[in-house]
């Protein structure tokens, strides 16, 4: 979970280009990122599926004043508000974005396109009914902070004693590429956020890194079935607590303006 996802980039990006802070080129451009193309499916008043330029703006006219993120996971429908339908597609894709000021949401959905040795994705907004009530389970960037720094300490003390805390070849190229990406001065939220909502989300992903270099180290020190759940068992509230702060940081610039600051 420490890859950036499709919906903190639409929301963070969405929220500056609302606000006046951005053009809608830069907006687009980040919010694609890697990507080939973004596409918006369902958008009221359009037959066929448009871009992301044409479609922030319908959204606008629509009423729409913000977005938040959502990140649920099986158990925890974090960021969430109803209805059923949506929930079960925003948790089978494992985010959305959830506008401010329509009952609307988004819903990525990626392909893979282009022939082999040039394969790239190619993201579909799905734009969906959502139900206009608060979103489930999200901190404030304080209590997130304050959270997140207790999962640090707890997520390198479970790695450390199974012996799967930056180990091996794949442990070290993936903290490489991380601190990579932060020595290139890469942007860590679009321009409006506060300086506290970018330390919460970089913690965030600096817990969400140990614990994919976890998943995907292979047992590590865990050499019994036993073993291998009790690490599971005590990494799922440290993952919880990291998608939680998240959504607190994404959210930050909405929750803020919501509550006069």
């Amino acid at each position: 979970m420490h890859s950036e996802p499709r919906s903190g980039r639409l929301a963070a990006w969405g929220n500056a280009l609302l606000a006046g802070l951005v053009s809608p080129d830069d907006a687009v451009l980040a919010i694609v990122g890697e990507d080939a193309v973004h596409r918006v499916e369902g958008l009221p008043g359009e037959e066929a599926p448009v871009g992301l330029t044409l479609a922030l703006g319908r959204l606008r006219t629509l009423g729409v004043s913000g977005l938040r993120v959502a990140l649920p996971a099986p158990g925890h429908p974090l960021g969430l508000s109803g209805p059923p339908d949506f929930n079960a597609r925003a948790l089978e894709a494992e985010e959305a974005v959830i506008c401010q000021g329509a009952a609307f949401g988004l819903v990525p959905e990626a392909y893979e396109a282009g022939p082999a040795g040039d394969v790239h994705a190619e993201v579909v907004w799905h734009v969906l009914p959502v139900w206009e009530a608060p979103p489930a389970d999200v901190p404030s960037l304080g209590e997130a902070e304050r959270e997140l720094a207790e999962a640090l300490r707890e997520a390198t003390e479970v790695l450390a004693r199974l012996d799967v805390a930056g180990s091996g070849p794949v442990a070290e190229a993936a903290i490489d590429a991380y601190r990579a990406r932060a020595a290139r001065g890469r942007e860590v939220l679009a321009p409006g956020y506060p300086p506290r909502a970018v330390r919460v989300l970089e913690l965030a992903r600096r817990v969400g890194l140990l614990i994919s270099l976890a998943a995907e180290n292979g047992h590590g020190g865990a050499v019994s079935a036993s073993e291998m759940g009790a690490r599971a068992e005590a990494l799922r509230p440290v993952e919880r607590t990291a998608r939680r702060a998240q959504v607190a940081a994404y959210n930050s610039v909405v929750e803020g303006r919501e509550a006069g600051r």
